[in-house]
């Protein structure tokens, strides 16, 4: 996902900034990529999973959840 269209998910760059819990929106709209450090949040708040924000680094692999979401196999 690029980070224009996390913006207009999240409804607006403050919007976004403040659930990340920074200081100031123009740090979001300088960003070329969604950083590592602000997947789990975003995917906490926003209910995008991890691997829909950044697919680059997620391509083959299984991503597993709490709750069994996820999970491959019996029990």
């Amino acid at each position: 996902m690029k980070p224009a269209e996390l913006i207009s998910r999240a409804g607006g760059a403050c919007k976004l900034s403040r659930a990340l819990g920074m200081k100031t929106h123009s740090a979001v709209l300088k960003w070329k990529a969604i950083p590592v450090p602000h997947l789990l949040r975003i995917e906490k708040v926003y209910s995008i999973p991890r691997e829909e924000l950044r697919p680059d680094l997620f391509d083959g692999v299984t991503v597993v959840r709490d709750g069994g979401q996820g999970r491959v196999g019996g029990e």
